[in-house]
């Protein structure tokens, strides 16, 4: 595999080594091959890991391909794909309502990195996962499309600069306009599917809430995550006595057909292009018709 990267406007002066190793995440391993095979280029020519680079130089990375382990994914349904951005780095789709965001067993192939790995396929590309949604949560999910970007955006997210944002319906009226929920969660005792509020042994999470529309006995509301657990969204609002009209696990009595939470809308810059990237997964939760 060849990638070729021009480095955006902004960017300042560094060495071809800090660009791999800090910058890019490249591991160790493969820096060391990258340098004894003279496989990286600096505008097309050869260049050592001391020397530097600036803005507008482009940076080309030559891969073996045992460099890095290719995933080994069987092929799904290409057509359900709905892609909502993308280019050679990194794709952004619309996950369906009822469909897993990847294969627990080997013999799975109905989920949505089933149905990515048939879509990239053609393109001789694979799909890897960044993130995942809850199998009952609709929206926009990124995935990437080649192991060098994954750490990266793996680390954006750690870092909170994939913003991601979500709609919900919720039983009750909240009477707040915004809340910011703080508690830990951790793993149930006695139901491996669920989760649960921890404080002393979960782990950090944080939701904040905010009011779009009271109506007669339940509550539209968006929510932004800074963590990123299991069931988050599903386990806080729960506990505070307003879980989600639809949730099988959460919400037993209610009876809406599916589990009113979806993922509206996604917001990242670019780690190679500084590009914007704003997505909407339409359409929103509150003009599905069930």
């Amino acid at each position: 595999m060849q990638l070729s990267i021009t480095l955006p406007k902004g960017t300042h002066e560094t060495t071809i080594r800090d660009l791999l190793e800090n910058d890019w995440l490249i591991p160790r391993k493969v820096r060391h091959f990258l340098r004894t095979r003279k496989n990286v280029l600096k505008n097309n020519q050869p260049v050592m890991f001391h020397e530097t680079v600036i803005a507008s130089d482009t940076v080309t990375m030559i891969f073996e391909d045992s460099d890095y382990t290719k995933p080994d994914i069987s092929l799904g349904n290409k057509e359900a794909v709905n892609v909502l951005w993308e280019d050679e780095h990194l794709i952004i789709v619309n996950k369906a309502y009822g469909q897993k965001t990847h294969p627990n067993q080997p013999q799975e192939s109905d989920t949505l990195l089933n149905d990515l790995a048939a879509y990239l396929a053609p393109k001789n590309q694979e799909p890897y996962v960044v993130h995942r949604l809850d199998k009952e949560t609709s929206g926009a999910i990124v995935f990437a499309k080649h192991p060098i970007i994954l750490p990266i955006l793996g680390r954006l997210l750690e870092q909170k600069k994939i913003n991601r944002y979500y709609e919900a319906e919720v039983s009750g009226i909240i009477k707040e306009k915004k809340l910011t929920i703080d508690k830990p969660i951790g793993r149930h005792r006695h139901d491996r599917r669920k989760r649960v509020v921890d404080t002393k042994k979960g782990a950090q999470a944080r939701t904040h809430v905010s009011v779009v529309e009271v109506l007669k006995n339940t509550t539209h509301i968006k929510c932004k995550l800074d963590t990123g657990r299991t069931h988050q969204i599903r386990v806080h609002l729960e506990s505070i006595k307003h879980p989600i009209i639809g949730d099988p696990l959460y919400n037993p009595s209610s009876t809406y057909p599916r589990l009113q939470l979806h993922a509206k809308s996604l917001h990242l810059v670019h780690p190679f292009t500084n590009e914007d990237i704003v997505v909407q997964a339409m359409p929103s939760l509150f003009e599905i018709k069930q």
